[in-house]
């Protein structure tokens, strides 16, 4: 089973458990600047395949990570108890592809919160453009050395608004990962890979909100086009819940809270 964490594990005030999911690189310990601004909602924060404690494990795609997940939220969360999910960047892709073919119909999910998450490549020729990319990463990552890797990858534009320090900071952070086991996963869920799942995602019935850095061109640019509500951080860049955890807390915050003022 996945590696997990409980945070302030089930309370009595039926408040919805919050379900975290890293991106690619990254692990649980991710969330910690949020755990601690959360302290009313029960969080379950999950090691995703290749990652973290969970390195030793693998999936073959979307489908099967998102039956790991399951599994996990089967052994920790009561049936029917209310979920919210909160998922940045690969994290968030796996939970709209959980929702938009129906992985997690088993559960009681009330709200879907995506950070820097990108709904599909539309054409056939991006999807090949993005299937040789990853492929090249995923080569770079099985074969060369990690540090070597991680200095280009933080070079890529998404990741413009860093400065040398916290470039330096992310990639000494990075270096408890296994090359091999990062290129599994990345190949099992590249973008290239996943359908278009914008249109699918507005027409569930389960809320969507979108939250990216002003930095994040490339992510601001596409939450403004695609009609789902959005909130961007200022000052932050691809990775706002680190680069401001009080602002991106907040906005969770206040997304939950409505939500439940409507259902109550």
């Amino acid at each position: 089973m996945l590696a997990s964490y409980f945070y302030h594990k089930m309370n009595t005030s039926k408040l919805p458990v919050i379900v975290c999911l890293h991106g690619l690189l990254g692990s649980s310990e991710d969330w910690s600047g949020c755990t601690e601004l959360l302290t009313d909602y029960p969080l379950l924060c999950i090691d995703l395949p290749g990652h973290g404690l969970s390195q030793h494990l693998h999936c073959d795609d979307f489908k099967m990570c998102c039956d790991q997940i399951s599994h996990v939220l089967r052994h920790h969360i009561p049936s029917q108890a209310p979920i919210v999910l909160l998922g940045y960047s690969l994290g968030a892709r796996i939970f709209m592809n959980g929702l938009a073919r129906n992985h997690f119909n088993a559960f009681n999910i009330k709200l879907l919160i995506c950070e820097s998450g990108h709904f599909g490549l539309k054409s056939d020729e991006q999807k090949r453009q993005r299937f040789s990319q990853d492929y090249a990463w995923a080569a770079r990552f099985t074969n060369e050395a990690l540090e070597t890797v991680l200095d280009d990858w933080y070079q890529q534009p998404v990741f413009q608004s860093l400065s040398q320090m916290q470039r330096n900071a992310l990639i000494n952070k990075r270096l408890k990962n296994v090359g091999t086991s990062v290129a599994s996963t990345l190949m099992a869920t590249t973008l290239a890979k996943q359908d278009y799942l914008l249109d699918l995602l507005k027409n569930s019935n389960i809320p969507i909100h979108c939250i990216c850095g002003e930095k994040d061109n490339k992510f601001k640019q596409l939450n403004e086009y695609s009609g789902l509500p959005y909130s961007f951080i200022h000052q932050a860049g691809h990775n706002a819940h680190i680069d401001d955890p009080q602002a991106f807390t907040n906005i969770v915050k206040s997304n939950v809270s409505a939500l439940w003022l409507d259902a109550n």
